[in-house]
């Protein structure tokens, strides 16, 4: 049981539970039941109805304003795009950088965001990675890294490798007050914890759905702050324009940009993930983040414990102020675990210091208990 809400009926909305032993929601999560059925109803929508687009537009915009409401942003600063990968890479094109700039990223970040910036070296732009020392990276971890050229920092909010819950807040209130922009990898976050875009401080975030917000890939949001008019998309299209032309017909004196997040998205919306993510809020608004996260944090407290039990050793912050509540990874060698719990019928992920266990909402206790006597069965025949 949860003590935060009613794990056991969202579990059932997650057949693959009664197969497998899921602990890969860091990766991807498996589609719930609800999110299915919305998927269906827009292709029969399509099927039967020969695509009914300013009703699907119409729904777009509704899902837009869910998407702000999420992040304490306004509708106007959430754009669609396909994933983190490419929000980062708009990010990195957005903002107006000089040769001879540089930019600060966290050394072994996720390599998607890093790539973004380092394509901009052919343009004479630097890119410093810095360190991590600890379990963390705050304003401390940049400030001594920050010169007269410095631009811009990057960096997840969460990392994807060993579950470190970086503080973004204090890196905001940094860049604000330095006159740098923050750009920020929410993938490992977004309907995992709680995120309010106004404190975390960001000109630009960005994240796929396909993991905390339970949407198959190929859909990402981009939230992007307002008033930012300096920054500008790498890539127009009609979409992008204030004033579209209503014949269709492009002009040299109609080329003005859109005020809003608008202006980074190009031409078709994926419609289907979009139908996807409306059924997605509606069971993570029901539930709510804050009481997602809670549960999870207790999951990852009782595995830390059963860890502690089995002497396998936790890579990454064990203190809750420093993890995430939904990334554990293991000191067990990738080769050979990953094979067994496999065959195990246990979903994981190896990772570069060992196996990644990674929490979504319909997981329980009792999960828990499961791979914990999986993993000691192994451990007993090695010690044997």
């Amino acid at each position: 049981m949860s003590r935060h809400y009613d794990v056991e009926s969202v579990r059932r909305e997650f057949p693959v539970t009664r197969r497998m032993l899921y602990l890969d929601s860091a990766h991807q999560t498996p589609l719930a039941t609800s999110i299915k059925e919305a998927l269906v109803r827009f292709y029969e929508e399509g099927n039967e109805l020969a695509g009914p687009k300013p009703v699907w537009l119409r729904r777009v915009e509704e899902v837009r304003a869910r998407v702000a409401a999420l992040l304490n942003a306004s509708p106007s600063e959430i754009a669609f795009v396909k994933n983190t990968s490419e929000g980062m890479n708009i990010a990195a094109n957005a903002i107006p950088f000089q040769r001879g700039d540089n930019v600060l990223l966290v050394e072994g970040d996720h390599p998607n965001n890093a790539y973004a910036f380092l394509n901009l070296k052919r343009r004479g732009v630097e890119v410093r990675f810095i360190a991590l020392r600890g379990d963390t990276a705050d304003a401390g971890t940049f400030e001594p890294h920050i010169d007269g050229r410095t631009r811009a920092i990057s960096l997840s909010h969460v990392t994807f490798h060993a579950g470190h819950r970086f503080d973004v807040s204090s890196v905001g209130k940094l860049c604000a007050a330095r006159g740098i922009d923050l750009v920020v990898d929410a993938m490992q976050s977004t309907g995992v914890i709680p995120l309010d875009s106004r404190e975390l401080g960001a000109t630009i975030l960005g994240s796929g759905c396909h993991k905390g917000l339970l949407v198959p890939q190929g859909l990402g949001i981009l939230y992007c702050q307002s008033g930012r008019d300096e920054l500008l998309p790498a890539y127009m299209a009609m979409s992008s324009l204030a004033n579209p032309p209503q014949d269709y017909i492009a002009r040299h004196d109609n080329m003005a940009l859109r005020d809003d997040a608008g202006r980074f998205e190009i031409g078709n919306f994926n419609l289907p993930d979009i139908h996807a993510l409306s059924a997605s809020l509606d069971l993570i608004e029901r539930i709510g983040v804050a009481n997602i996260e809670a549960h999870l944090y207790d999951l990852g407290d009782y595995l830390i414990g059963h860890l502690d039990e089995l002497g396998v050793r936790l890579v990454g912050p064990r203190d809750r102020s420093l993890r995430s509540p939904h990334i554990y990874v293991l000191d067990l060698p990738g080769e050979g675990w990953a094979e067994y719990l496999a065959e195990e019928q246990v979903r994981v992920s190896p990772e570069r210091d060992g196996i990644r266990v990674s929490f979504g909402l319909f997981n329980t206790h009792q999960d828990v208990d499961e791979f914990a006597a999986i993993v000691r069965r192994r451990l007993a025949g090695a010690r044997s």
